[in-house]
This record gives C-alpha cells, structure tokens and sequence, in this order.
C-alpha cells in the first residue's frame, strides 16, 4: 500500500484512521461506468482493519461496474460547514467479490468478522441475509487521510 505524500500535517494516524472508519455509518463508493465515466454511490460499509467490506445488491450498477472493472474508489467523511471539524479518508483499490453471490449464508469462515462486524453495526447484532447482496472487499493500495482540525492544534 502506497502511504500519503502530500498533506501529511493533517494526515490520521493508524489508529486514528482505523476508529474513524469503525464509526462512520456510511461511505462513497466509485466505480466506472460502462462509458468509462464515474458512478457514484453510497453504501454502508465496515472495515477490519486491513479491509473495507462492501456489502452490495448484485443486481446494481456498482456490481456490474466492478464485475466488469475492479477498480474503485471510497470516501469515508464528517464534518460540515466548519473547515476545522472536516474529516475524511480516501481508499483506493480493487475490489474482489467474496463467497457466493448472491450470499445466502453457505459457511465461509472469510466472511465471518465482516458479517460480525456489520451486524453488530447496523442489525442490532446479528447479520442476516437476504439472498440480493453480496460481499465485496476492497484491499486498499492506497489511501489518503484529512483532519483539518489538526490545524488549530500545530503552532
């Protein structure tokens, strides 16, 4: 993974960088398009550290996008109108479909801390399926972070 070269003052640490991505409930998903331009989408996501984890329909125009083009591109961000509280990180990659597609629960012991993780996260718990999405992992090759309120602690 190539690491940030330019903004480094307001750059995350790891740690920082991996809390963030634990506590945002959404993300920005881009792929291209089947003319080559850019569709956008947002998605809840979780990450484990090394991976984000996608769980996506696969009758959607991100699907097909990656099925035909792997390479993507993920904004994690908060913030508002205050410059000082933006916050955000960039991941690039590939993403790589995981388990059968559409998931229906056969055993994969590859999916069983994001299955934890995003049940946890946003069922309450438990990870149910519904036989309409699948999972997509993205291994970041490279990824970009901000912190603007960084600025008023440098002096």
């Amino acid at each position: 993974m190539s690491g940030q070269r330019r903004g480094t003052a307001i750059a995350m640490t790891e740690g920082e960088r991996d809390a963030f991505l634990r506590s945002q409930p959404l993300c920005r998903v881009a792929t291209v398009g089947p003319s080559g331009r850019p569709h956008t989408s947002a998605l809840w996501f979780v990450w484990d550290g090394t991976a984000l984890w996608l769980n996506s329909l696969t009758r959607s125009q991100r699907w097909a996008d990656l099925e035909r083009d792997p390479r993507i591109s993920v904004i994690v961000d908060d913030g508002g109108a205050d410059f000082l509280r933006l916050r955000g990180i960039e991941l690039q990659g590939s993403a790589e479909v995981v388990g059968e597609a559409p998931r229906k629960g056969a055993p994969l012991d590859e999916l069983t801390v994001p299955e934890r993780l995003f049940g946890e996260k946003y069922m309450g718990g438990e990870f149910r399926y519904d036989g309409r999405h699948g999972w997509l992992r993205v291994r970041p090759e490279k990824i970009a972070s901000w912190d603007f309120g960084k600025l008023s602690q440098r002096t």
